[in-house]
């Protein structure tokens, strides 16, 4: 079983190698947005404590955040976890190390994908004028005000995480930026099976 974290900030492509490797590891990925979704709705103690908190318009804590997690890793099968949009901050890294540690798991691999924020921000706004020009809808954020305030978030909590890892020998890099095709090979190459 391998597990890994995917960093790199909003847009550059996590939510779109995790899935690959979903589909071709059998791994299970672990998204904090969507287990908060599913705990609101399952009628658990804790799923009614999460409900109460988002109700009210508060942030869930990480307390709540890493029990979510625990329960999904209980008795899980297949290739692994990619934990996607979880940790955010330093605290978080460290209580998922414990978390992991205490069930006698190991993070294997931290993946950044690195980009470009200018090459970032016009890929962002082209796809959200190829899905309108396409008769879709692009995602209300998909702007360049919008990421530009995503990313000073995920530079200003999220990137400490890259020296944090890179300092426990666990980060790994590759460019976000290239093709879909070649980002999973640098993913896969990264984690020994090219």
């Amino acid at each position: 079983m391998t597990n890994i974290i995917l960093l790199g900030p909003p847009g550059a492509g996590k939510g779109t190698q995790a899935q690959r490797l979903v589909d071709e590891r059998d791994m299970i990925q672990l998204s904090t947005g969507d287990m908060l979704r599913e705990a609101k709705t399952s009628g658990t103690e804790m799923g009614k404590k999460v409900a109460a908190i988002m109700d009210a318009g508060e942030l869930v804590t990480d307390e709540i955040v890493i029990g979510l997690i625990s329960e999904k890793l209980d008795g899980a099968q297949g290739g692994g976890f990619i934990f996607d949009g979880f940790p955010r901050t330093l605290p978080q890294a460290d209580a998922l190390g414990q978390l992991l540690a205490s069930k006698g798991l190991t993070l294997d691999y931290v993946i950044e994908l690195k980009v470009n924020d200018e090459v970032l921000v016009d890929r962002i706004v082209g796809r959200a004028a190829e899905a309108v020009a396409a008769g879709g809808t692009a995602r209300a954020d998909d702007n360049a005000e919008s990421l530009k305030v995503r990313l000073m978030e995920y530079y200003k909590k999220t990137s400490p995480l890259i020296g944090y890892y890179y300092a426990k020998g666990a980060l790994s890099s590759v460019d976000g930026l290239g093709a879909i095709e070649d980002v999973a090979a640098d993913i896969s190459a990264v984690m020994g099976k090219a």
